[in-house]
């Protein structure tokens, strides 16, 4: 893999263990270092690597201020006549005598004359700085005494790539390695190494690159402490800002009235507040600002509607883990007052990150393997912001009726995003599986979203059953978001087409069971059971089961012939209690969703046996399967009408939460579980 990256970007890749030799080291962020070494050391021959590191290491600690050191490189500039050193360089109008001062923290200098021509062409510098290796004379400016403002900048050099056409080389290489090759490579540019993640892991890191690639992208990521969540928005790419604390003004967000300064989300790609819980800004408005320009990417300040292309990240902690979170509220619970439960903010919120899904960050996660540069990276991705993936794949992707307009654009923003990561391309014809990756991920994470409005109450966002269709003739598969759903709890989601719920009575008569069906169909012609040593009234509901399908095809299943097919069943007892007693009339309607291809509803479970005419046996002790199925989600039961009787004594409470319906026949049955 080192040997194909190092062949197919030659010249932009670099070993990044190299990077973290120099972590830790010097206060500056990795793509700083990086920046020097993909320099000094972009090579594969050990010797060359050496010779560019030490002078690497030269360059820094030559030109990187330590704690204490400032007067002593004030010092040589005075005796030298000027010093280079690399530091987070801003800069200010100074009205009194309408010049530009700079500030250099690392010196502790906040006084030093720049040229008004070098600040235009770096206007960053104006809105929170960037790093750059920076030439300090000792002398005055124009018009100042040597006595008031002895130190003026001569020469700036940003630390970022200034190559154009970069995507070319970028796509370039990509050509030459498999989506699984790239993805890993991606990871280990951002300095990761892939085989310590796991697959969710890996899809959140994915999550957090999107900003980088697609404008006015808004998410928010919530976790443990720990798990690098501000990682890549610090040490990666200088188009990126990190807002620590929470605390910003509405001047240096968006734009200085006094001045006309533009602010953050104009001068940067990715504006991310770290600590989300003290969010605070100078303005009552502030939040409201945010809010319409997180929807608009506008905001109006003065006379003028100015628009911007930042996208804003939310990053927090959880004191709790995502479970009790969710017991306790919902999973914006950190956030501020004014936004913790605002459906109309969330609803401005793109993706929710899991954080909860990626580990605590150790020293071992890091690669010592190539990746690319930082800076050509982070000028990539920038570039990859102006593009689009989604005439690609109108065609092939249809979203289900349950997404708003504005869930359809959060998502679709998100699947463009990942798209653009995997292809950099505009041209390159994008696979089915990795549109349905990319679809997953975009539904989960916008449907975590849906979900928390769901919590507040508000009835306006109760359907939260995200689906999607790859092509005119697929089927319809349903998303739902992992950390509110236990293996052995019924999902309002309708399953996969082959699935179902069913209830039944235990076989030695001592309460009722839960179970899942599961069908799937293969070329043949029998159904089998592939449960090993199956309770005998398992076998007795699937043979029931098997006879009525054979005889009565053409009512349940149309044209489809099931003697053409073979049927392979797994029944598997979520409950202490089983033995598949009367379990026929479930058997059979998941045989024939199997053979459709067409899903059984969601929040349903389905009791009853048959004889094996078809004629429905009696159900006993439905009011016991009632309370079983409403304690593990159900939402509706589908029993015998002979049941009735039973169900008329179910309590208040229970008749509440739960939806009977119930059947006279199997065709019945089963027009009553598909919903058609």
């Amino acid at each position: 893999m080192d040997s194909k990256v190092t062949a197919a970007f030659e010249g932009y890749v670099v070993r990044k263990d190299l990077a973290h030799k120099f972590r830790g080291g010097y206060p500056v962020p990795t793509y700083v270092a990086e920046f020097l070494i993909g320099k000094y050391c972009a090579t594969t021959d050990e010797v060359e690597i050496r010779e560019g590191l030490d002078i690497v290491q030269r360059q820094l600690a030559e030109r990187i201020v330590r704690a204490g050191e400032n007067e002593l490189f004030k010092a040589r500039a005075r005796e030298q006549g000027s010093v280079k050193v690399i530091d987070l360089i801003t800069a200010r109008l100074d009205t009194r005598s309408d010049t530009f001062m700079a500030t250099i923290p690392t010196l502790l200098l906040n006084d030093v004359y720049i040229p008004a021509e070098m600040v235009y062409e770096n206007e960053r510098m104006l809105t929170g700085g960037f790093y750059a290796e920076v030439e300090l004379e000792y002398g005055a400016g124009p018009g100042e005494s040597r006595s008031s403002r002895p130190f003026s900048i001569v020469n700036l050099r940003p630390i970022q790539l200034s190559k154009r056409n970069v995507l070319k080389d970028l796509a370039r290489g990509r050509q030459e390695m498999t989506t699984h090759e790239w993805k890993e490579f991606l990871i280990r540019s951002v300095g990761l190494e892939p085989k310590s993640l796991d697959e969710r892991a890996q899809n959140v890191l994915f999550l957090r690159m999107v900003p980088f690639v697609e404008k006015n992208y808004n998410c928010i990521e919530l976790g443990p402490r720990g798990t690098g969540k501000s990682y890549l928005y610090q040490q990666i790419s200088p188009y990126s800002h990190l807002v620590s604390g929470g605390k910003a003004t509405v001047a240096k967000m968006f734009v200085n009235n006094a001045s006309g300064q533009r602010g953050l989300v104009c001068q940067y790609d990715v504006v991310c507040f770290d600590e989300v819980s003290g969010i605070r800004f100078d303005q009552k408005d502030g939040v409201n600002i945010m809010k319409g320009y997180m929807e608009s990417g506008e905001f109006s300040r003065g006379r003028e509607s100015i628009r911007a292309e930042g996208g804003i990240i939310l990053l927090g902690n959880f004191d709790v883990d995502v479970e009790h979170q969710q017991r306790i509220g919902h999973l914006f619970g950190p956030m501020p007052p004014e936004m913790r439960d605002d459906t109309a903010f969330m609803d401005r919120i793109h993706s929710y990150i899991p954080g909860w899904d990626y580990p605590k960050i150790h020293p071992s996660m890091m690669t010592e393997h190539y990746g690319l540069v930082s800076d050509f990276l982070s000028e990539s991705w920038r570039q990859l912001r102006s593009s689009t993936r989604l005439h690609l794949i109108s065609d092939q992707l249809l979203l289900g009726d349950a997404l708003s307009g504005r869930d359809r654009r959060a998502v679709m923003k998100t699947i463009d995003g990942l798209l653009k990561l995997l292809y950099p391309s505009a041209e390159t014809e994008i696979p089915d599986k990795d549109l349905e990756w990319a679809t997953r991920l975009g539904l989960e994470c916008r449907r975590r979203v849906k979900e928390q409005q769901k919590r507040i109450g508000s009835a306006e966002f109760r359907n939260t059953m995200f689906s999607y269709r790859l092509g005119h003739g697929g089927i319809e598969q349903y998303v739902a978001t992992p950390e509110l759903h236990k293996e052995n709890t019924i999902s309002p989601d309708p399953l996969p087409s082959g699935q179902c719920w069913a209830v039944g009575p235990d076989e030695e008569g001592g309460g009722s069971g839960l179970y899942k069906i599961e069908v799937t169909v293969t070329p043949g012609s029998s159904i089998r059971l592939i449960n090993v040593k199956a309770p005998a009234g398992l076998r007795e509901s699937l043979r029931t089961a098997e006879q009525v399908l054979y005889t009565q095809y053409r009512h349940l299943v149309g044209d489809h012939d099931p003697t053409n097919v073979e049927y392979s069943v797994q029944v598997r007892s979520m409950t202490p209690a089983g033995g598949g007693v009367s379990l026929s009339v479930p058997i059979l309607l998941t045989l024939v969703s199997a053979t459709l291809n067409k899903s059984l509803k969601g929040g349903m479970v389905i009791g009853g046996g048959m004889s094996v005419g078809g004629t429905i046996e009696p159900v006993y002790h439905s009011l016991d399967m009632a309370e079983l199925v409403v304690e593990k989600g159900a939402t509706m039961l589908l029993l015998p009408v002979a049941s009735r009787r039973q169900m008329n004594e179910m309590s208040d409470e229970l008749a509440t939460r739960l939806t009977v319906v119930y059947y006279t026949d199997p065709r019945d049955a089963l027009l009553k579980a598909i919903g058609e």
